[in-house]
């Protein structure tokens, strides 16, 4: 599928070899184990000499599908799946480190990522640097070092700050350094790692490739060399993603280009509505001209992404009056759904860390992430505008 579209991929990628019956639609496969007469094939098939499956927590029908199809989608050699987007990053990293290995990566990680870094890994004697995220001149001093990982999310949750692909990917094979990029946020439809030189890509499938915030799970695509030392420690740790996610995760990709065109539209107009609101103090989203990171973004993004947060005048107390009074967006520890769904990082992404560490890499205790949905967005503006003005007296005074 070199030359076909991303539209048509989502839909058609990585699906044919696995209908049966006649059937559309790639089938659930709940067998756990999967049976052989021949004992020299089943022997083969173990062994990974014969195309096959044997037991699944090592390999299923349904979730080969949706490898096949992210895979194709990254355009990657090979792809493997995980119960969850944090399993296909500890997995990955644990594949890879060792006490005495260093990896550089950047502050603004994920809440879940940044544990790892801060707390895990530390723990494992592996030494962890992290740099100020958007600082690259710093960034190529730390990998030259030395290092045996970089790691870089980008845009960032849930600052949505940019780092420049390309060129970290450059300083990290420069030292032979595994350069692995998440890309949940952008997804294959605006971004793509492997292109601009990444040698892994992290996706948490949960998020925007599933859509409809009904099924867990995480991808890894990369080179089939590297793919596969992590499906072998992912095989044996056995965080497997089950069946009837793949599915679901499956059925939701067959929208993703046209879910992602949508939500890259809708977060741009809310972005740009919230600049003209006095009680907001910051809006973050790498589609605006003044964003820090506009430039690199616009060169190595197809789409500025269905995410953006805000910092409100007033802190947590505005938090709690304003978000309650939307009716357009579930208030919810999650992103990338059809639904707009909204949260401050304290609850979110950030929940795992104290106030203190958030302060530590600029999250305000008032900062609010806002995941664009499908819906039409006079009526989110028109929703983000009665809330606004719905808001205590003391709160506009106050601020």
């Amino acid at each position: 599928m070199k030359n076909i579209k991303n539209g048509t991929k989502s839909i058609w990628a990585g699906e044919k070899d696995y209908l049966a019956f006649g059937a559309t639609q790639v089938p659930v496969v709940h067998s756990v184990s999967f049976g052989y007469d021949d004992m020299d094939e089943w022997y083969d098939v173990a062994l990974g000499k014969k195309e096959g499956h044997i037991y699944g927590r090592n390999t299923n029908p349904t979730v080969q599908a949706f490898e096949e199809k992210i895979r194709i989608l990254e355009g990657a050699e090979a792809a493997t799946s995980f119960s969850t987007g944090m399993a296909a990053i500890s997995n990955t990293l644990a594949t890879f480190l060792t006490p005495g290995d260093r990896i550089v990566s950047i502050k603004d990680s994920y809440g879940g990522t940044n544990k790892i870094f801060t707390e895990f890994l530390p723990r494992q004697k592996v030494d962890v640097t992290l740099c100020d995220t958007g600082d690259h001149e710093g960034m190529e001093r730390e990998i030259a070092k030395g290092c045996d990982i970089v790691y870089l999310e980008t845009p960032t949750n849930p600052t949505v700050k940019i780092t420049d692909i390309e060129r970290m990917a450059k300083a990290g094979k420069a030292v032979g350094a595994i350069v692995v990029v998440d890309n949940t946020f952008a997804t294959p439809i605006n971004q793509n790692p492997l292109v601009l030189g990444a040698d892994l890509v992290i996706h948490s499938a949960t998020k925007f490739l599933g859509g409809h915030a009904d099924a867990l799970g995480g991808s890894l695509c990369g080179s089939k060399e590297l793919v596969e030392q992590v499906y072998h420690f992912r095989e044996i740790n056995g965080a497997t993603l089950d069946p009837m996610s793949a599915y679901f995760l499956l059925r939701g990709m067959k929208t993703l280009q046209l879910r992602i065109a949508r939500q890259n539209e809708n977060a741009m107009k809310v972005a740009t509505y919230l600049k003209t609101i006095d009680i907001v103090e910051d809006v973050f989203y790498p589609g605006l001209e003044d964003h820090p990171g506009h430039d690199i973004a616009k060169k190595q993004m197809n789409g500025f992404g269905g995410m953006l947060s805000f910092a409100v005048k007033g802190g947590v107390d505005t938090v709690r009056h304003l978000l309650p009074k939307l009716t357009y967006a579930n208030r919810a520890a999650n992103l990338g759904s059809v639904e707009t769904i909204v949260g401050p990082a304290r609850t979110t992404s950030h929940v795992e860390c104290t106030p203190e560490e958030r302060a530590a890499v600029g999250i305000a205790e008032g900062l609010i992430r806002y995941s664009a949905g499908i819906e039409d967005s006079e009526d989110l503006l028109a929703d983000l505008e009665q809330a606004f003005q719905a808001l205590p007296k003391h709160i506009h005074v106050q601020v």
